[in-house]
Parts: C-alpha cells; structure tokens; sequence
C-alpha cells in the first residue's frame, strides 16, 4: 500500500532507529527518520524527518530537511530547511528556503540559471553562507 503525501506517493519509510549503508534509489517521496550513510538518488522528493540524519549525498527533486544532512545536496527543484534542520553541506539548487532557526554551514550555489538558458560562464561561483539565530 502507498500513501499519499503532499507531493506524491510515499513509496518509502526508514523509520528511527533504523541505518542504511550504500544507495538507496526511489520514485516519487521517500521519508527518512532513521539515519542513511551513503547516496540518495531519485528524481522525486526527500523528506529528512526531525531525527532523521542523511551523511553523503543526496540527488532529488526536492528536499525537505528537519533533521540533520552532512554532505552534498543537489536539488533540481527546492531545497527547503525547517526550524529543526541542520544542514552542514554544500548545496546545489535553483531555489532555497529556510525558516527562521535553521541552520547551514556550507556552501550555496544557485544553479536554476543554467537551467533557464542563461550562460553559465556569467553566473558568479559559490559563495560561502553562514546563517545564524538570535539566541
């Protein structure tokens, strides 16, 4: 049985407690609120649960982040950061959101021009990005 979310079908879960070592390829959603060491590939969403932990990298459509990713994201789509999430990592995206309390240490590069047809060669590189919460 799948389950509908927002964005699509859920069609995988690694619920706490649970560790993934390796690739893990899906379709549509995935949730993670255990911990994946390794590569998430697909071309649908990821969902990084509030105990939820990715170390690597990861390839999707769109990320969702309330837990902690340590690593590389590439996202053709969205990269959206919740209060709760922690990212350490170096981003690659056309659009980035980020609520009030996230945090990201790394790198962000926003790559949605080369996708519209604009010259690559004119886009600036990645800059280095330091958000911080009053505390």
């Amino acid at each position: 049985m799948k389950l509908r979310t927002g964005s699509g079908e859920l069609n995988g879960f690694l619920d706490a407690g649970s560790h993934i070592k390796g690739e893990l390829h899906f379709d549509d959603t995935f949730r993670i609120d255990g911990k994946i060491t390794g590569t998430a590939i697909s071309e649908g969403d990821l969902v990084v649960g509030v105990g939820g932990e990715v170390e690597g990298e990861i390839r999707t459509s769109r990320v969702f982040i309330s837990g902690t990713v340590r690593g590389r994201i590439q996202a053709t789509r969205r990269v959206e950061i919740t209060a709760q999430g922690r990212v350490f990592a170096e981003i690659d995206t056309p659009s980035l959101v980020m609520e009030d309390g996230a945090l990201l240490e790394g790198r962000c590069s926003m790559s949605g021009h080369e996708k519209s047809g604009l010259a690559a060669a004119s886009a600036p590189g990645p800059k280095p990005m330091a958000v911080a919460k009053d505390r």
